[in-house]
């Protein structure tokens, strides 16, 4: 046993001297004294753990030059400015490890290592490390950061920053958020400075040089949504308030912006935009909007008449009457656009800082707009002659299919440019509401504001008058000849006040009296009008037999569950039958007392219906509070194809006050209409503030737009 501890003396004695020797040790272990040190010491404060650093080669440091300390780029000034949340990658925002290679290992700097180790614990444990991963630093308090060169971005956000706090203590980093990312990416454009809109970054030349489509842009002075460019210019450029803490990082899909107003060569080499104020500057923008989106407008109008209209092979397809009804009066639209673009053009060219348009505005509503009347009020015409020829005439299919095919046209179809002049006079009193909201500290431009916006409102509802007037007129004529009474006592159908909410066929579970008569074919077809209900038997596509009706105020509905047993004439069909709905006539043609018992195709079927039938009643309710309804924005133009829808243009803004099976029954907010539309057509608006900015902007607009 002595011999064998000898033996292991003998071998450790051999070894010291042999590494002190090589390595210049003295006796206690330490280097000679006037040997150049390669790194700091290794002891640390007790509660100091390694830390990660961007490994680099360093000169020797004087002893007397002041500790510098290792600068990440995530910490660099300008890396601050964005917050800790930043844009990267997913793949480095996970929580997967990053492996780390095998690294070199001298025998002599392990062994000294775990010599250093047993000879004081407080020293840090043996490692894998390399002098090449060193960062050295010999000042005071210095520490040891190393293992950097194969970390991941997120392991040096871990790492980066002062390492201990007050107290020694090890301060919590900051800790990336997930991306949220969107299903499509599109390529990154140059940031625009927040406070300008971008005005320092000028485009070079007009905004005539590259027209977008007007089915393609959506004008600032919509702002349905909070977040709009007015309120970017007042956020600070700063990290408050961009991101929610602890929130997820969200990359959004931008589209490249529109040229604006402060954007132009001729604004940013005039220089006034230095001394410019802000309200006035925004004031200008929306006077610029009104221009650029009129020029789209209009360039969109003339690829429909030269692509389309004047198309000799799209001609050839049709009749000249379904030719008329297709284009109508487009050729005069576009004149008026035309007009009306110069006059703001040359107000435009005339003042770099324009005074006003108001007068421009309220002079070409009142005088040079009457087309849109006429082409609004063809648009049942329009509407029909399409729908029969595209599914009716295969020559004009094809014909029709090919033409928009054309680079030309960019694969927009031609309804999304027939519905054109309709979209654009339903915006033109939001952007004149716009600038009425930027004028508001200028009384007499505040004036001239509300004059051409009330003149804008005036001609819309006359557009929508004649759509309304033309549409319903058209189809009682039709359902006069339709309408069979046969032994039932006639009805005058055609009356300027009557119109129709909704027509639809329904499936009869139980019948009882009158309605016996249809145990033979168990459906009924219904005619509603805003006066009377008339229901009939369907004999063809465009012939109905009357079999009763009663007047709307004469009329009760409520809606049946299929667990009900309690039913007419005892019957129990209902059971398995579901949407029902029980119609009760408490006065009919005949003056008797009659009950039916209908069920739906689905459930928005029914809601619709009973919805339709009890117009009245809600009529005479308290209407809900505006500022609790729900907002949707539309995201694309939908045209009604049933009596009790509605047509929206894009940017619209609705308040929902019924939803059911994928449909939303609401009011349109820049006039009241109401109708029902798919939810695929919506997107929420979820900001509270742009909600109860919507409701007060609603309350404003039919107060302005009051009686001339």
């Amino acid at each position: 046993m002595s011999q064998r501890h000898s033996d292991s003396s003998l071998e450790q004695k051999l070894l010291e001297y042999r590494f002190h020797s090589e390595l210049q040790l003295d006796a206690q272990g330490n280097p000679a004294p006037g040997l150049r040190m390669a790194r700091g010491s290794l002891q640390l404060g007790d509660n100091v753990t390694a830390q990660l650093d961007t490994p680099a080669p360093l000169p020797p440091f004087p002893e007397d030059e002041e500790t510098r300390a290792v600068v990440l780029s995530t910490h660099s000034p300008v890396a601050l400015k964005m917050g800790n949340q930043q844009l990267i990658p997913r793949s480095l925002a996970t929580a997967s490890k990053t492996k780390t290679p095998a690294r070199h290992q001298s025998f002599g700097a392990a062994m000294l290592s775990k010599e250093a180790s047993r000879r004081n614990p407080r020293l840090l444990p043996a490692a894998s490390f390399s002098l090449d991963d060193m960062a050295v630093d010999t000042g005071s308090g210095a520490v040891l950061r190393r293992h950097l060169r194969n970390q991941s971005y997120r392991a040096a956000m871990r790492g980066a920053g002062p390492p201990v706090g007050e107290g020694g203590s090890v301060r919590p980093s900051p800790r990336l958020q997930a991306l949220a990312e969107e299903p499509s990416q599109p390529p990154r454009y140059p940031t625009r400075n927040k406070r300008t809109l971008g005005w320092k970054r000028a485009h070079k030349g007009s905004f005539k040089d590259d027209p977008r489509f007007y089915q393609e842009i959506r004008e600032r002075g919509l702002n349905t949504s909070h977040e709009s460019d007015d309120d970017l210019l007042d956020e600070p450029s700063g990290p408050e308030g961009a991101q929610k803490v602890g929130g997820p990082i969200v990359v959004r899909s931008y589209r490249p912006p529109q040229i604006t107003w402060s954007q132009l060569p001729e604004v940013v080499e005039s220089g006034i935009l230095d001394n410019l104020p802000t309200e006035e500057r925004k004031r200008q923008e929306a006077i610029f909007e009104i221009l650029t989106s009129e020029f789209s407008y209009q360039h969109s109008l003339g690829i429909l008449v030269t692509q389309f209209l004047q198309a000799k092979e799209l001609r050839a397809t049709m009749t000249q009457t379904e030719h008329h009804h297709l284009f109508s009066n487009i050729l005069d639209v576009l004149g008026a656009s035309q007009r009306f673009f110069e006059d703001l053009e040359q107000r435009h060219k005339a003042q770099v800082c324009v005074d006003d348009i108001s007068d421009i505005l309220e002079e070409h509503a009142e005088k040079h707009f009457h087309p849109y009347v006429a082409y609004c009020s063809n648009e049942v015409y329009q509407q029909r002659a399409l729908q029969r020829l595209t599914s009716s005439n295969a020559v004009f299919r094809e014909v029709l299919r090919e033409i928009e095919k054309r680079p030309a046209c960019r694969g927009l179809p031609m309804i999304s440019f027939l519905i054109l002049p309709m979209q654009r006079v339903t915006r033109l009193p939001l952007l004149t509401d716009t600038l009425c909201l930027k004028t508001q500290g200028q009384p007499e431009r505040y004036k001239a504001a509300s004059r051409a916006l009330k003149a804008m409102s005036k001609l819309v509802r006359q557009c929508n008058e004649g759509a309304h007037r033309m549409e319903r007129t058209e189809q009682m004529y039709t359902l006069h000849t339709q309408l069979d009474f046969g032994k039932v006592k006639s009805l005058p159908l055609i009356s300027a006040s009557r119109w129709l909410l909704k027509r639809g066929e329904l499936s009869v579970a139980e019948e009882t009296g009158l309605f016996r008569k249809l145990a033979s074919r168990p459906t009924c077809y219904l005619f509603l009008f805003n006066d009377v209900l008339v229901i009939t038997r369907k004999k063809s596509e465009d012939s109905f037999v009357v079999q009763d009706y009663a007047q709307v105020d004469d009329i009760q509905v409520r809606k049946v569950e299929p667990s009900e047993t309690s039913l007419p004439g005892g019957g129990n069909r209902s059971s398995s039958v579901p949407y029902l709905l029980q119609v009760a006539l408490l006065r009919n043609s005949e003056g008797r007392q009659e009950k039916i018992l209908l069920s739906a195709d689905s459930a928005s079927d029914r809601a619709r219906w009973i919805l339709a039938l009890t117009h009245r009643e809600r009529q005479g309710q308290d209407p809900p509070s505006k500022e609790d309804l729900p907002q949707v924005e539309i995201t694309g133009a939908y045209l009604a194809k049933q009596a009790d829808e509605i047509t929206l243009q894009q940017a619209d803004v609705v308040l929902i006050l019924e939803q059911e099976d994928g449909w939303f029954y609401g009011e349109r907010l820049r006039d009241g209409e109401t109708g029902w539309f798919p939810e695929d057509f919506a997107r929420p608006i979820t900001s509270r503030v742009a909600v109860e900015d919507n409701v007060r902007r609603m309350a404003r607009l039919r107060m302005e737009t009051g009686p001339i």
